[in-house]
């Protein structure tokens, strides 16, 4: 899933393509994504864009007439911007959107069509759309640690709520909390305003340093690159590889169709957390620490 850096490079290169043009034509392909019914997608015909925000994980398109495209990538979904005179063809094609500088195209790979549209009139019904987390780019201290303790969840668990923090999700939670040096696992109850202020340095720290590198990477053009697992992650989908702080093994905990990764030298005090699925199954035989881990045939 696309998160905040991901998300900000789209809303910028928005901002450099669509802003300021009119919408000539609109083509949905897919019966899932359009999740309202008024206005109609036909009439949007006509409107120019006038900017482009975030909410989150949200990408809004402004309308004139206040009226605002408010799409919800989820896991697959990207937008892609094509030249003039491109046709939506691939089964992974759900919309197409004609303007007179180019095409802009929401692709979603997978059979699961997660991918929505909701199209808001109005400050207040778009308003609706903001789950209410905070922005750890620009909160105090005091606002970040009181959020993080508002329910007693794990700190994994807290950082990926769009209703305590804005835009963060698996991966740079994953990035995050190996930088801070802290468990995935750890309560939020019993984080100390030090760890509190840790954390949130490195939030910004994480955030901060792919935002540059992926506006470096990206420069002018539209982002095509859009993923949740990327070469220079610390930890992230990185199971079984050496950690770049410590060398400890990089581990995993699978939950669904999602995993958290942590290393457990910088993280649990050499501690390997257990799994749900595997360490059940293993019982006596899963590995406790990194020295048992290293004992393992």
């Amino acid at each position: 899933m696309p998160e905040l850096p991901d998300i900000l490079l789209y809303t910028e290169a928005l901002q450099r393509h669509v802003v300021d043009q009119v919408i000539e034509e609109v083509t949905v392909r897919s019966p899932f994504l359009v999740r309202t019914v008024s206005p109609s997608i036909s009439s949007l015909r006509g409107k120019t864009v006038i900017g482009i925000q975030n909410i989150g994980k949200r990408i809004i398109l402004n309308l004139t007439d206040e009226v605002h495209l408010v799409f919800h990538l989820m896991i697959a979904g990207r937008f892609k911007w094509r030249p003039s005179g491109t046709r939506p063809k691939s089964r992974n094609d759900l919309m197409c959107i004609t303007f007179p500088g180019g095409v802009l195209l929401l692709t979603e790979v997978g059979t699961k069509k997660r991918a929505s549209l909701h199209i808001a009139v109005g400050a207040d019904e778009l308003e609706s759309y903001d789950p209410g987390g905070i922005d750890v780019l620009t909160c105090t201290v005091e606002t970040f640690a009181n959020a993080l303790r508002l329910e007693n969840h794990t700190l994994k668990r807290a950082l990926t709520d769009p209703r305590l923090f804005s835009g963060i999700g698996n991966a740079y939670s994953d990035e995050i909390l190996h930088r801070a040096g802290m468990s995935p696992f750890q309560w939020t109850s019993r984080t100390s305003d030090t760890e509190a202020g840790t954390l949130l340095s490195a939030a910004r720290s994480t955030l901060g340093q792919w935002i540059h590198s992926l506006r470096d990477e990206v420069g002018t053009s539209f982002p095509e690159k859009v993923t949740a697992f990327r070469p220079a992650m610390a930890v992230h989908g990185k199971f079984g590889m050496p950690c770049p702080i410590c060398s400890a093994q990089v581990q995993r905990i699978v939950y669904g169709d999602r995993e958290t990764n942590y290393c457990p030298g910088c993280q649990t005090d050499g501690i390997i957390l257990a799994d749900r699925a595997l360490s059940r199954i293993l019982k006596k035989d899963w590995p406790r620490n990194i020295e048992e881990l290293g004992r393992t045939p």
